[in-house]
């Protein structure tokens, strides 16, 4: 299977991401981290946007909530290759109605090779990395040939 170079640039596209029990966690990491992340371009789903921005002063643009077709929203954006980065504050104790759309966000995440925190110390150590100021060179799956050769076997 053939690969294409891809470059995450030094401004970032990071997407940030709390299940309801884990959005004070995140909106606390935010205000830690806010120095780093005020260099980079931040969206998120929307309750989570928007709390993260009245706490923090942040601009984090907002898409719909997570169970409204938020974490679609996020996992087209990385198809279009519009997000570098996810920080998601995943609940594991609790049941979650959307839970399909979070498998299909986290394994969309993992086919584009986008660097995923799930959790605090996930998200401190990447955020702190050094990579996180310089351009990052990655390989990703050449899907359009591989379309083809798929649909030449079918």
């Amino acid at each position: 299977m053939d690969y294409l170079p891809m470059t995450i640039r030094k401004q970032k596209n990071i997407a940030l991401i709390a299940h309801d029990q884990k959005k004070r966690e995140l909106i606390q990491w935010c205000g830690e981290h806010k120095d780093i992340l005020s260099k980079h371009f931040l969206c998120g789903t929307g309750t989570t946007a928007r709390m993260i921005t009245d706490a923090t002063n942040l601009p984090v643009k907002g898409y719909n909530s997570g169970p409204l077709g938020g974490d679609q929203q996020i996992g087209a954006k990385i198809v279009e290759g519009k997000i570098d980065f996810v920080i998601f504050f995943s609940d594991p104790l609790t049941a979650q109605p959307h839970d399909p759309d979070v498998k299909a966000l986290l394994r969309i995440a993992q086919v584009y090779d986008i660097p995923i925190a799930n959790n605090k110390a996930s998200a401190d150590f990447m955020i702190t990395s050094p990579l996180m100021d310089e351009e990052y060179e990655h390989d990703v799956v050449n899907f359009r040939q591989n379309i083809a050769e798929r649909a030449n076997t079918l």
